[in-house]
């Protein structure tokens, strides 16, 4: 699918993506146990603001404030009904935000997973699963987002069921999941498993990658995990600002702006086209990254000794569990196909 987005993949080496909202909206007063996407009606200020400082840091994409903007995660806080809604305008606040700037940013509308577990293992069905991303991706096209971003998703089922529900809206779309158990998905699927999903996917992304995870070092591991594999589509990576810690109450984030820099030259020498950051990542960190890449030339694949000396060491069991592979996609495409007839 040809798009404004799609043609800057193809020009550019590279694109730089945002840092955190929910983590930075928990600074700016944020209650533990609220549902952020709710200040989109209540804080758009705040939310506006939160885009405008990522635009000034550098950022060339602006994912919009509607993770758990679908009914089944909103259901927790009474707002099932305000899926359309607080997407719409989710996408509305971070366009209006984005057509300041003299460079062109993009707008991705971010869909969260569900926070159920789809059938057989779990509950929810597929198609409900595919009505409530539906749902929340017609509210973000209404409100402008030029792309659709799927992230932080566990399971192949849930990665099946959004991108069904995206084919039905005509948009562009970028999906990633969260490699956060020994270099695997909470649901047990290796990078070199998740490549195998992509191919098989009758609506693909346009590009694809990680998110969130663990730490810097580990994020760039499952990056190199991909490219075991053969594919074409451009690579997402979108990392946490250092290894979280749980501390009075809230998760604290270890990286540095200086340790970001470093972790987004990494991503783009490993072959990452998307760099951003996820949880704890400030615009000081986008504003770091943005000139590390500006200013230091293309670098070749970083080996596992230089990941480990600007970033950090390696979880427990990772580089045995990325150079693993198995056939587990391959036995839930054939699931997928049942659910979708």
């Amino acid at each position: 699918m040809r798009s404004s987005f799609t043609e800057a993949l193809e020009q550019r080496d590279w694109l730089l993506a945002d840092g955190a909202i929910g983590t930075n909206l928990f600074e700016m007063g944020l209650s533990n146990g609220d549902a952020p996407e709710i200040w989109n009606e209540t804080e758009p200020q705040k939310i506006k603001n939160l885009h405008r400082m990522f635009g000034d840091a550098g950022s060339e994409l602006f994912l919009t404030n509607s993770f758990g903007a679908n009914r089944a995660r909103l259901k927790l806080h009474k707002l099932e009904k305000k899926s359309y809604k607080l997407s719409k305008i989710s996408a509305a606040l971070a366009k209006e935000v984005a057509s300041e700037f003299k460079n062109k940013i993009f707008v991705a509308g971010s869909i969260g997973p569900t926070g159920e577990i789809l059938s057989p293992i779990g509950d929810l069905k597929f198609d409900i699963a595919v009505e409530f991303f539906h749902e929340q991706a017609e509210g973000l096209k209404a409100g402008g987002a030029d792309i659709i971003w799927v992230e932080t998703i566990s399971a192949a089922e849930e990665f099946y069921a959004a991108a069904k529900a995206i084919e039905l809206i005509g948009l562009p779309w970028c999906g990633t999941m969260s490699f956060d158990t020994a270099g695997r998905t909470m649901m047990g699927i290796s990078p070199q498993e998740f490549v195998k999903i992509i191919k098989e996917l009758e609506n693909p992304p346009i590009a694809f990658g990680a998110n969130c995870g663990t730490g810097a070092a580990d994020i760039i591991k499952t990056l190199q995990g991909f490219k075991k594999e053969d594919f074409e589509i451009p690579l997402i990576l979108k990392g946490n600002a250092g290894v979280p810690r749980f501390e009075n109450g809230e998760f604290l984030y270890d990286g540095t702006p200086e340790v970001m820099a470093q972790y987004a030259l990494l991503a783009r020498d490993s072959g990452a086209k998307i760099i951003g950051g996820c949880c704890g990542t400030a615009y000081e960190h986008i504003r770091a990254m943005k000139s590390a890449l500006e200013t230091t030339p293309l670098g070749n694949p970083p080996s596992d000794d230089l990941i480990v000396s600007k970033l950090g060491k390696f979880s427990e069991n990772l580089n045995q569990t990325i150079g693993k592979n198995t056939n587990r996609a391959s036995s839930n495409r054939s699931r997928r196909k049942r659910r979708s007839t």
